[in-house]
């Protein structure tokens, strides 16, 4: 099946979007993995500067996390409009995925529990975003 130009547009646009949702969803691992060292530093003897700066690393990445649910939108609706057939599965489970990611995420993310929940999250949707742009750039050049 040879792509029509409409097509390879829609597919070069669901691959810039999933790129912008994995920068998003690197850095809100990077202010988690922060989040949870300053956390530590806390329960291990800190005081009250480790402790506002721990509440601060956790609003940055509240913050990034907000911005990769953005992203993560966007990058859904684009998925969307490339219609493949060998996709449709995966984009189901990606959405569902990504419902599930966001479903209460900062609840009481003060205990160190709750940031390693929330790192591993970020991780598995950092693989699925990566799996399904790995797919599109398949599709893209072998079609």
């Amino acid at each position: 099946m040879q792509l029509t130009e409409k097509m390879r547009r829609e597919i070069m646009e669901a691959i810039q979007a999933g790129e912008r949702a994995l920068r998003s969803l690197h850095a809100a691992r990077e202010q988690l993995g922060s989040a949870g060292n300053w956390g530590l530093l806390d329960i291990f003897g800190g005081n009250f500067l480790t402790g506002m700066l721990k509440h601060s690393k956790i609003n940055q990445a509240n913050r990034c996390i907000e911005e990769a649910k953005y992203d993560l939108d966007v990058f859904q609706r684009e998925l969307q409009d490339v219609n493949l057939p060998q996709l449709d599965q995966e984009i189901d489970g990606f959405l569902t995925f990504a419902d599930f990611f966001f479903d209460g995420l900062f609840a009481d993310l003060l205990v160190q529990s709750k940031i390693r929940q929330s790192q591993k999250k970020v991780d598995d949707t950092i693989q699925r975003v990566e799996y399904l742009l790995s797919e599109l750039r398949h599709y893209l050049a072998t079609h």
